[in-house]
C-alpha cells in the first residue's frame, strides 16, 4: 500500500471516529480536538514501533482510556474480526455500566407507568368521564416526559443549575395546564394539550444534550435521537398491540373478559413505560437503527413525494379548495410536520461529505411539494380569517404554517444551492438546527399565551 493511500486511510478512519464521538458523547468541539490530538499522537508512536496505519489506529483508539466503552462499540462497527478480539473484550466495568443504565431505565419506565395511574387515587379514573378525559388530555405528557428527561439528566450528569433549567418547563406547563380556567372542550384547551408535548420534548432535548443546547452538533444529535426514538416507540407499540390481541384471545377462550385489564392497565401503563424504554434503547442500541435509517428514508421520501404530487395535481384538476375546519387544519399541520421531520431525519442520517446525488434531488422535490401544499393551506386559512374573523384554531394554524413555510423555503434554497454545487451540505444542516428553537417558542406561545388572549375559550 502506498504512503499516500495509507495516509488517506488513516484520515478516513479518524473522521469516522470523530463522527462516532460527536453522536455518543456530550463533549464540545474543544474536547474533541484535544482527544483527536491525543489519538494522533498515539498513532504516531505506534507507527514508529512498526505497525501500519490500520493497526496503529485501532490500538490508539483502545488506549484512549476514558472512551473504552465507545472504543469497543466503534470496533464492532469498523474493524475486522482480529482487531475486534483485541478491542471488544468486555470488562467488568463496562458490563456494570450497562446494567446500571438498564436498571435506571426500567425503574423510570415503571415510575412513568405508575404515574399515569396516580390520578385515579383522586377520583380521575380512565372511565370515560368528561373530567377525567380533560385532565389526561392536558396532563399526559407531564406524567411521562419528566421521567425520560430525568433519565438523560442522570446519564449526562447535569449539575444543579442545569437541573433547575430542565425542571422549569415542566413546572410552567403543569401550572398552566392545571390553573388556567379552560372552558371544557374549548379550542384553547385542545390546542394547549396538543402543543405541550412538543414544548416539553425540547426540554427532554436539553437533558439529552447535557445542557449544551447551543451546540450545532448536539442539536443534530437530538434530531437523530428523536427519529430513532420514534422508530423504537412504534415498534414497541406494534408489539404491544399484538400482545393485547392475543391476551384478549386466550382469556376469551376460557370465558374471561380481559378487556378491562387492557384498557385500565396494560395500554396506558405500557405506553408510558415504552416512552422511557424507547429512549434507553436508542442509547444502548444505536447501531441497529443507524443501519435502518438510510433504508427508511429511501423508502418513505419517494412515497411522500408521490402522495403530495398526486394531491397537488388532483386539487388543480378538480378545482377543489382545502376545507378550513379544525380537524382538517390539524391533519394538514401533522402532515407537514411529518414531512419536515422526514427531511430532518434524512439530513441527520446523510454523510455531509458526500457529493450531491439523485436522492438529494428527490429531497428537493419533496420540499418543493410540501412548500406548495403549505402555501395552499395558508391561502385557505387567510381566506377563512378574512371572511369569518380570528379564532384560536385559525390563528394557531396560521402561525404554524408560516413557521413551516419559512423552514421549507430556506431548505429549498439551500438544497438547490447544494445540488448546483454553490455551497456545501453544512449550511443546510445548520439552517435546520438553528430553526429548532422557533418550534419550541411557538409551542410555548400556544400553551401559555393563547388561552389568555382568547379568554380560555
Amino acid at each position: 500500500m502506498s504512503h499516500e493511500r495509507s495516509a488517506q486511510l488513516l484520515e478516513d478512519r479518524i473522521e469516522e471516529w470523530q463522527a462516532w464521538v460527536r453522536r455518543r458523547q456530550a463533549i464540545d468541539a474543544t474536547d474533541l480536538e484535544e482527544l483527536e490530538d491525543h489519538l494522533r499522537s498515539q498513532v504516531a508512536d505506534l507507527r514508529e514501533s512498526g505497525l501500519d496505519e490500520e493497526e496503529a489506529f485501532l490500538i490508539a483508539v483502545k488506549r484512549l482510556g476514558e472512551l473504552d466503552a465507545l472504543s469497543r462499540e466503534f470496533a464492532r462497527e469498523h474493524s475486522e474480526r482480529l482487531w475486534k478480539r483485541l478491542v471488544v473484550a468486555e470488562t467488568g466495568e463496562g458490563r456494570s455500566d450497562r446494567t446500571r443504565e438498564a436498571l435506571a431505565a426500567v425503574s423510570l419506565a415503571i415510575g412513568a407507568a405508575l404515574a399515569v395511574k396516580v390520578p385515579e387515587l383522586f377520583g380521575l379514573a380512565l372511565d370515560g368521564s368528561a373530567v377525567a378525559e380533560s385532565f389526561y388530555l392536558r396532563n399526559v405528557s407531564l406524567l411521562v416526559l419528566p421521567f425520560l428527561a430525568g433519565y438523560f439528566a442522570w446519564k449526562r450528569g447535569l449539575d444543579t443549575s442545569d437541573l433547575l433549567r430542565l425542571a422549569l418547563p415542566f413546572l410552567a406547563g403543569a401550572l398552566a395546564m392545571n390553573l388556567y380556567p379552560f372552558a371544557p372542550g374549548g379550542s384553547t384547551e385542545i390546542l394547549a394539550a396538543l402543543h405541550l408535548p412538543m414544548a416539553l420534548w425540547f426540554a427532554v432535548g436539553f437533558g439529552y444534550v447535557g445542557g449544551a443546547w447551543r451546540n450545532h452538533d448536539q442539536r443534530m444529535n437530538f434530531v437523530r435521537f428523536s427519529g430513532e426514538w420514534f422508530i423504537y416507540f412504534v415498534l414497541i407499540a406494534l408489539g404491544g398491540g399484538v400482545l393485547m390481541m392475543f391476551t384478549l384471545f386466550i382469556f376469551g377462550a376460557i370465558g374471561f373478559d380481559a378487556e378491562w385489564l387492557l384498557e385500565s392497565w396494560i395500554l396506558p401503563c405500557g405506553a408510558a413505560g415504552a416512552a422511557i424504554v424507547a429512549g434507553w434503547l436508542v442509547e444502548a442500541k444505536q447501531s441497529v437503527i443507524e443501519n435502518m435509517a438510510p433504508v427508511l428514508t429511501l423508502l418513505f421520501t419517494p412515497l411522500f413525494t408521490l402522495m403530495l404530487l398526486a394531491f397537488i395535481v388532483t386539487m388543480i384538476w378538480t378545482g377543489s379548495g382545502i376545507a378550513v375546519e379544525r380537524e382538517v387544519l390539524i391533519g394538514f399541520d401533522l402532515l407537514l410536520v411529518l414531512v419536515v421531520g422526514l427531511l430532518l431525519y434524512s439530513i441527520s442520517a446523510r454523510d455531509p461529505r458526500a457529493e450531491p446525488g439523485p436522492f438529494d434531488a428527490l429531497q428537493l422535490v419533496l420540499v418543493i411539494c410540501a412548500l406548495l401544499v403549505d402555501a395552499l393551506a395558508l391561502w385557505a386559512i387567510l381566506a377563512r380569517i378574512s371572511a369569518f374573523g380570528f379564532t384560536p384554531n385559525r390563528v394557531a394554524a396560521l402561525g404554524e404554517n408560516l413557521i413551516l413555510v419559512v423552514n421549507l423555503a430556506g431548505s429549498a434554497v439551500l438544497y438547490a444551492r447544494f445540488l448546483r454545487r454553490k455551497t456545501g451540505f453544512a449550511p443546510l444542516e445548520r439552517w435546520q438546527t438553528a430553526y429548532l428553537p422557533v418550534y419550541a417558542v411557538w409551542a410555548w406561545i400556544v400553551v401559555l399565551v393563547f388561552p389568555l388572549v382568547f379568554h380560555f375559550d
